[in-house]
């Protein structure tokens, strides 16, 4: 038993559930800067770092649903990047 049990003793202590909640935090995190950035390249790899993140979390709790909605945001994300970096998505100005 870990030292810190007796005082924090709702804490997860094995080494895979913290490490797979820390990935959540962390894509759910990279998914909220994601959507502030205002440079698409930026936001589409950081949406699909996100994605994926809480994809293995999905993955990790078994809730299909929730592992649909991630691989087609995650999908997406990566597809609109491509498409930046081959020069097939182009940005007007004029869009809101």
């Amino acid at each position: 038993m870990p030292p810190l049990a007796s005082l924090l003793p709702t804490l997860p202590w094995q080494i895979l559930e913290i490490i797979i909640k820390v990935v959540a935090i962390l894509g759910a995190i990279l998914l909220t800067y994601g959507i502030f950035l205002k440079t698409e390249k930026r936001q589409d790899i950081f949406l699909f770092i996100g994605a994926f993140c809480l994809f293995i979390y999905a993955l990790y709790l078994g809730n299909f649903i929730f592992m649909l909605a991630m691989t087609g945001l995650g999908l997406s994300s990566f597809v609109e990047f491509v498409e930046i970096l081959i020069g097939l998505h182009k940005e007007r100005k004029n869009q809101l």
